[in-house]
């Protein structure tokens, strides 16, 4: 939450920490896309917001004048000498060193690769709902949604299930804390890294079969990444080739730092799952005839799921601008932030008919929930895997939920969006 004053011109002051764009962003971005479809903020320095899914794909995609070496948004500017690479790479990387980087976390995240954890998902969702028996009123956010991610990155990682509530508080700080000076944050940064290096530490002295091993491995010997796209089942110029649709370059010897790797998954991964999964649940506890669709109707669900993806997209991405220009009329500047809301994006009228209505069987859905550009979440099947899980076991064990008390949903600040406090009356089935 921002301390900041609260906002009163979302063209010219926006702020995304205001409690008003937690709330409820869609109006703004509504009134914004008709009336100043890139608004402007002194606020954190200087920073840029367009709304429109043509603006926002363009900045995406436009790795020459926009850096993506510190994505989420303070008010503090990251060095120049962090580029290529970025802390968290490969999210923070530039070109060419992204696609190396990139490159190296597709084995893991193949679709064959997540659907051996499949079972283990849906058997801790089922016990996370075994553990609600006897209680008429459960919060689907911070007793169910919040729990799952945190549980399948802790055990790729092959991170300890008791540190859960340890990555939890390192999810606050980095994604809804930025507001805080970063001195007043350095502790954080300090923990979450140190913990990290512990965990390389232990790895490497007693390694075994999961994804911290994987990485240390590469990083000792990145030609074996091509065995492992051969286990994973890819072809290695095919997939390099799908990272960017542009000419990729021979993969690259620069691997990125494993910690800043290991950051990204234990963070991004958690938040932005658990996000999408609270507000999906969000909206079926709100809306029966939808409920009772994706109940009855197993063959919707795959397209329903990606509807709910699209009209809940939690991400809002960042870039800083190379160089002093002039953008489509916006006079920006070195350093300047950009803000790339995908959930705008997402309700377009220009791209998607009646943007604002949740039609689960919507036939053309080429939505941006993750991402735009040489960035499009790598992690993408392991999403969709936890939230048709957290879903499906979901409806399976509850015949009927609604919303307990709309009035105390709470939803997160920042630059990852969805329900914190999410109280729920629900009845099991028989």
């Amino acid at each position: 939450m921002s301390e900041a004053e609260p906002v009163s011109d979302w063209a010219h002051d926006f702020d995304h920490l205001d409690d008003t764009w937690a709330a409820d962003p869609f109006p703004i971005w509504e009134e914004l896309r008709a009336t100043c479809p890139v608004a402007h903020s002194p606020r954190y320095g200087g920073a840029w917001l367009p709304t429109r899914h043509e603006d926002i794909s363009s900045i995406a995609y436009d790795t020459d004048r926009f850096t993506s070496r510190f994505i989420i948004v303070g008010g503090t500017r990251p060095p120049d000498f962090l580029a290529p690479a970025g802390p968290v790479p490969p999210i923070s990387s530039d070109p060419p060193y992204h696609h190396g980087a990139r490159r190296k976390l597709i084995p893991p995240f193949s679709p064959k690769e997540i659907a051996k954890i499949e079972p283990a998902t849906r058997a801790y969702c089922h016990s996370l709902i075994d553990s609600m028996a006897g209680r008429d009123v459960v919060d689907a956010a911070a007793d169910y949604a919040q729990h799952i991610p945190v549980r399948v990155i802790a055990d790729m990682l092959g991170f300890p299930e008791e540190d859960a509530e340890t990555f939890r508080t390192f999810v606050h700080s980095f994604l809804e804390g930025v507001a805080v000076p970063i001195e007043e944050r350095l502790d954080e940064v300090i923990a979450l890294f140190g913990y990290l290096q512990a965990q390389v530490d232990d790895h490497m002295a007693n390694p075994r079969d999961d994804l911290t091993t994987y990485l240390i491995n590469l990083e000792e010997d990145p030609e074996s990444l091509r065995g492992a796209f051969d286990q994973a089942g890819l072809q290695f110029e095919e997939a390099a080739a799908d990272v960017d649709p542009e000419t990729v370059p021979e993969p690259e010897r620069l691997l990125p730092p494993v910690l800043g790797t290991m950051a990204l998954l234990l963070i991004a991964g958690i938040d932005t799952t658990w996000s999408a999964i609270g507000a999906s649940l969000w909206h079926l506890a709100g809306h029966p005839e939808d409920r009772k669709r994706m109940a009855t109707e197993p063959e919707l669900f795959p397209i329903a799921m990606e509807e709910l993806l699209r009209a809940y997209a939690p991400v809002t991405m960042a870039r800083l601008v190379r160089d002093d220009m002039d953008w489509n009329g916006c006079p920006m500047k070195k350093d300047d932030w950009v803000l790339l809301p995908f959930p705008a994006a997402n309700r377009d009228p220009e791209v998607f008919e009646e943007p604002d209505r949740v039609i689960l069987d919507r036939a053309s859905n080429r939505h941006a929930a993750f991402g735009l550009g040489i960035h499009r979440c790598v992690g993408s099947h392991l999403a969709r895997m936890e939230l048709k899980v957290a879903l499906e076991v979901w409806l399976e064990r509850f015949e009927d939920f609604e919303l307990a008390d709309p009035g105390v949903v709470t939803w997160s600040h920042g630059q990852v969006r969805g329900p914190r406090v999410l109280p729920v009356r629900v009845s099991p089935r028989a």
